[in-house]
């Protein structure tokens, strides 16, 4: 054999084989990979290509392998490889829940590629994520994207872009600071500071970008870390395993680097949904969304830091729900709209001025049209929705006048965290009938 076709045979084979290894690269002669996002609830909403099948994902830092669902297109199309039964345990009430290991599988995120991806699917119909963001999720995906590149996060124009490490460079900047991370079980985490009263408790989180969130502590009364009086107690999101309780109040300030906050607020799960997380023995908590957010983020996991730069969201205020609702995106409703059309016209002849006008004739029909169904999924216990009377299961209909058949969840919601004082009218549907409730929005805690 000819050696320099030899040695061009070798070069070709090893860099398939390179490539074939479970690894993201971005494709030849791209230099960095810009990919928008949906912002849904402070948690992050990207598209990925999964053998061939376009499908949106959550990036979650907290997550180890990729997770699919299979309520939505994917499982229709989505061919599962070399599969395994496993049983996953996630975060909620409920135990373990069954799954699918598939390996050999492609994953493309733009122009980056990994084509020998392993993911887990999930049979669990009741496992849906979406009617509480309001928007289909197909799946979560965390390390095995972040290991492989520096990952710029822009929170305010929503997009990341992905690095490659080798070739990234660090610009000075007076409002950043870079912190180190340790990555324990494939997970993020980082030193920062909570003021409990006088106390300023040095703190090792979770760096969770799938919570919606500021912060999530654990009760750990010899370490200084305890819940005062002002709190109350709350839904505080969904998991895996089943729904997440806890109660929800304040904390003087939270410091990480340079940075610091006044008044965040902060949750604290059940005792039982604590045991589930705390693998990292030294683990205290999580930092999630509502914190991240604030910044724009460079995650860097192959050097074990994380770049902080505040943006335009650095002095928004934290606030809270102060309806008392959580509502989801339940399906759709067929609305009744008056729809117009223009269908030709006519020449009017007026004898008095001996004027001739042209006249459009407008045809108006009605139409059934699908619309967003909004239902209350929660109500907290003597919240003001609750003392106004509306229960779970009622659909939202009309806030202040306005109708919701067009707005997103996020627009709904954005409702209940308006200030104290703020009335809410609400019509609803109950059992076909429909009814009207008002109250005024009060803060949960003082």
């Amino acid at each position: 054999m000819n050696y320099n076709k030899f040695i061009l045979l070798l070069l070709l084979l090893f860099s398939i084989a390179t490539f074939s290894q479970s690894q993201y690269r971005l494709k030849t002669g791209v230099k960095s990979e810009k990919v928008r996002f949906e912002l849904v609830n402070n948690i992050i909403i990207i598209p990925v290509k999964v053998n061939g099948i376009d499908l949106k994902f959550l990036l979650d830092t907290g997550v180890n392998k990729p997770i699919v669902f299979n309520f939505y297109k994917a499982l229709d199309s989505l061919r599962i490889l070399n599969s395994k039964k496993i049983k996953l345990k996630g975060l909620g009430e409920g135990g373990f829940v069954n799954a699918v290991r598939s390996s050999h599988n492609i994953f493309e995120i733009g122009n980056a590629v990994n084509m020998d991806q392993a993911f887990y699917t999930i049979f669990d119909s009741n496992l849906n994520f979406a009617p509480k963001l309001g928007v289909p999720i197909d799946g979560i995906i965390g390390y095995d994207l972040f290991k492989d590149f520096v990952i710029e996060i822009d929170y305010v124009n929503k997009y990341i872009r992905l690095f490659n490490p080798l070739h990234y460079k660090y610009r000075k900047c007076k409002k950043c600071d870079i912190i180190n991370l340790d990555i324990i079980g494939n997970k993020p985490y980082v030193e920062a500071k909570v003021g409990m009263d006088s106390l300023a408790v040095p703190v090792k989180l979770l760096i969770d970008s799938g919570s919606s969130d500021a912060l999530w502590m654990f009760e750990n009364k010899s370490k200084g870390l305890f819940i005062n009086d002002n709190y109350f107690k709350d839904f505080l999101g969904a998991g895996l395993s089943g729904d997440v309780y806890g109660k929800r109040t304040k904390v003087k300030d939270f410091s990480i680097g340079k940075f610091s906050f006044n008044n965040p607020k902060v949750a604290y799960p059940d005792s039982i949904i604590v045991k589930n997380l705390k693998k990292n023995k030294d683990r205290d908590g999580s930092l999630g969304g509502e914190i991240l957010k604030r910044f724009n983020c460079v995650f860097d996991y192959p050097n074990s830091r994380i770049l902080l730069r505040t943006n335009n969201l650095y002095k928004l205020p934290f606030s809270y729900n102060r309806s008392g609702l959580q509502v989801e995106n339940d399906g759709v409703r067929l609305v009744m709209e008056l729809s117009t059309e223009e269908g030709g016209g006519a020449f009017i002849v007026n004898k008095n001025n001996k004027s001739i006008n042209f006249q459009t004739i407008v045809k108006s029909n009605y139409k059934y049209h699908s619309k967003p169904s909004f239902s209350i999924s929660v109500l907290r216990e003597g919240s003001p929705a609750d003392l106004a009377g509306l229960n779970v299961g009622d659909v939202i209909t009309y806030v202040n006048g306005k109708s919701t058949h067009n707005m997103s969840l996020n627009q709904l919601v954005g409702y209940f965290y308006k200030k104290p004082g703020t009335r809410l009218e609400l019509k609803v549907f109950r059992f076909g009938k429909e009814r009207i409730f008002s109250f005024e929005l009060k803060s949960p805690i003082k």
